[in-house]
């Protein structure tokens, strides 16, 4: 309940600079706790869903998990990466994952177990990202997008772990997804 005295934030005014096919970016007023107010840069972003893919039972010593190695603009090079995509209009994060671990790993899981959503950068962008543990896995054909270069890479999670901790992985959500599943999920 609010106070008597308390400002409601929130956007007073919104200037479009750009619409892409996924993105918006608009600069707007908003209103502070306090009451003033000040211009701040949004980036609107859908929403995706990543998949922490688990070839052998969860349960197991040492499961092995699926990664793809994938060649990113943005970074200058190839990251290794849980399966993850953008949710389409429509989707539901659960669709959206299942979807994302068929296009490019070519698996369907048996079982699909949330794990996280979390902010990717909240200073400028609205997106979330929902994380999910995906076990009893059957392997198929992956389909990826024509702009998707990647390859699909299998290792015991100790060794994704210890490429966590070497910098061998930096792509966040696979941090969060890989540290997120070793120490919640698998009990570790």
């Amino acid at each position: 309940m609010a106070r008597d005295d308390e400002v409601m934030p929130g956007r007073v005014a919104t200037r479009l600079i750009h619409a892409g096919a996924f993105l918006t970016h608009s600069i707007d007023e908003v209103r502070f706790p306090d009451g003033s107010t000040g211009t701040l840069e949004l980036i609107t972003h859908p929403g995706a869903s990543a998949v922490v893919p688990l070839l052998s039972e969860p349960a197991a010593d040492d499961p092995h998990v699926l990664l793809i190695r994938q060649y990113r603009y943005a970074t200058g090079g190839w990251l290794y990466e849980i399966p993850a995509g953008k949710l389409d209009a429509g989707d539901t994060p659960l669709a959206c994952a299942h979807r994302e671990l068929k296009e490019e790993t070519g698996c369907t899981a048996a079982q699909m177990q949330h794990l996280t959503t979390f902010w990717t950068t909240p200073g400028f962008t609205n997106e979330q990202i929902h994380i999910y543990l995906a076990t009893g896995l059957t392997r198929g054909e992956a389909t990826p997008m024509a702009d998707e270069f990647l390859e699909v890479v299998t290792m015991p999670m100790s060794r994704a772990l210890a490429m966590v901790q070497q910098g061998e992985i930096s792509d966040a959500k696979t941090v969060i997804g890989l540290l997120y599943a070793a120490g919640f999920a698998l009990g570790g």
